[in-house]
């Protein structure tokens, strides 16, 4: 499980832990925020902190953002944050990663959302690297991703990628719902069963997640 909890390094930040909600985030990053309660914002928190813990972001330090990019985005959202040395690499490592692991479904991850991103803002671009990022941890998305529930989520991605929400129809887990897209893409045999409602696994894709307590991982 990737870790975005780190209570050594700070203080807790946003909403208490609950049965259904993410546990606050300690990312040293967020005290840095404008608004460390913006969901944008806690995405893009748990984004760096994902590219930090997990081994499937290898070379991927500022979870697939460019130097400049990547220094855009803390100064708009975390202001303070690079004086602060809160930096995951210099800009020319950034840029040129000398090891990157070979995570195709991340590239392929990023290209589906921006596919169907509401503009070409920075703001969209950045979320759909955040939300690759953090496809790749082991938790429910909108855990990984720093939210506060499932509904949260879904309204960022209403917002910023409406297409793709719309897609959506079933109510799947967001997770298995952009695999399945990559799957179909790709002309995978993705299930066996005629339909989802009577497949075997139907309670993997679309049982409910608000009523399951997160816990964080150990250190």
């Amino acid at each position: 499980m990737a870790a975005i909890l780190r209570p050594s390094q700070s203080q807790p930040v946003g909403p208490a832990a609950s049965p259904g909600r993410a546990a606050p985030c300690y990312d040293p990053l967020l005290a840095h925020a404008r608004d460390a309660g913006d969901p944008l914002t806690l995405a893009f928190a748990a984004a760096a902190a994902m590219a930090r813990s997990s081994a499937r972001l290898v070379g991927r330090p500022a979870f697939g953002l460019d130097g400049d990019e990547y220094a855009a985005l803390l100064e708009r959202y975390f202001p303070g944050a690079q004086a602060a040395g809160l930096t995951p690499a210099g800009r020319a490592t950034l840029a040129h990663p000398a090891r990157r692991v070979e995570t195709d479904e991340f590239d392929d991850l990023v290209r589906l959302l921006l596919e169907y991103r509401a503009d070409d803002s920075r703001e969209c671009r950045w979320l759909a690297y955040a939300i690759a990022a953090c496809c790749m941890g082991d938790d429910h998305l909108w855990q990984d991703l720093g939210l506060p529930n499932r509904q949260a989520l879904s309204d960022l991605l209403a917002r910023w990628f409406p297409g793709l929400f719309a897609r959506n129809t079933g109510g799947m887990r967001w997770k298995k719902f952009f695999y399945k897209q990559l799957c179909e893409r790709d002309g995978a045999f993705v299930c066996r069963s005629p339909s989802c409602a009577v497949c075997v696994e139907y309670s993997n894709c679309f049982g409910p997640e608000e009523e399951e307590r997160w816990q964080p991982s150990r250190p």
